[in-house]
């Protein structure tokens, strides 16, 4: 039996599972199973706590999605995997140094209970998003205008023939892309031209499409679609990447409040080279153990 606990960062849900106490073989078709909400525990994501591979570090990270897919990054459970490593008893650090597939990251548990994660400075450079065909790209600006998004572009230097289409590339670890709009984005348009982008020939590893919709400078509206997911309550890296594509063109405050349809995250950049903190609730919901297989 797998001991395991069931946890959530503003809606965004998570199974988290220690490999250090336990034998874990890593499993990617055992992961979806366990992710299914049907058959399985039910997840957005799958975390695993793992010994560190440089003994300097507390921890090493991996994160699977529903998919089976293991991916780079996850602001969410980020903050769970601080809570959980401290809740089980595995560490009394309140800040950690943890290895995950993008680098290193630093959460730390706050006093009231909330945590606050270094994620690390963004990267602006698309080759490490694997964006290669702008030809590709005109189809995406043909969907986001029939979707009802009129002033698009992308963002990088493209051909005059592109669409007048807007859509902004970051890399927090993970890829992300973010339309900014001018009203919050209908069920349709979140599901089918996050669906649309997400899954692009132009991105050959998949991408996270953000719908960001700007309250005020200092309060953002957040849908995202993630890769290997769909769209969750809320996304960590995501809100971190919208943000910082906000405050890099003077559209907000060094410190934002994005809310999610799970819950709020506070999102701070300084600008240039600094790191992106941010700060959200991590909650354990319940304990358990399964087995594997489960069907």
């Amino acid at each position: 039996m797998i001991r395991f606990s069931k946890m959530h960062g503003a809606g965004n849900d998570f199974v988290v599972i220690d490999a250090i106490s336990q034998s874990i073989q890593v499993n990617e078709v055992a992961w979806h199973q366990v992710a299914d909400r049907h058959f399985g525990v039910g997840a957005d994501q799958i975390l695993i706590v793992e010994k560190p591979h440089n003994p300097a570090h507390d921890f090493r990270y991996r994160i699977f999605n529903v998919d089976g897919a293991e991916v780079e990054q996850c602001g969410n459970g980020a903050r769970c995997f601080v809570r959980f490593v401290h809740d089980q008893g595995l560490t009394r650090k309140r800040r950690i140094t943890v290895e995950t597939l993008a680098g290193l990251i630093e959460p730390e548990l706050l006093d009231d209970g909330s945590v606050k994660v270094n994620m690390g400075a963004p990267s602006f450079d698309t080759r490490g998003i694997g964006f290669v065909d702008w030809e590709a790209a005109g189809t995406i600006g043909q969907a986001c205008v029939e979707a009802g998004i009129e002033h698009v572009q992308l963002a990088s230097p493209a051909p005059q023939h592109l669409p007048s289409l807007r859509i902004e590339l970051l890399s927090m670890g993970n890829p992300h892309a973010v339309l900014f709009l001018d009203a919050p984005p209908s069920d349709a348009m979140v599901q089918d031209l996050g669906r649309f982008i997400g899954t692009h020939r132009i991105f050959p590893r998949q991408i996270n499409v953000g719908f960001a919709y700007l309250v005020s400078p200092t309060h953002m509206q957040l849908r995202v679609f993630e890769r290997g997911a769909g769209e969750t309550l809320a996304c960590g890296s995501g809100a971190c990447a919208a943000a910082v594509l906000a405050l890099a063109r003077n559209k907000t405050d060094e410190s934002l409040q994005v809310q999610a349809r799970g819950g709020t995250l506070w999102v701070q950049w300084a600008g240039e080279q600094s790191p992106v903190m941010m700060s959200g609730p991590a909650q354990t919901v319940f304990e358990g153990q399964f087995a594997l297989p489960m069907r």
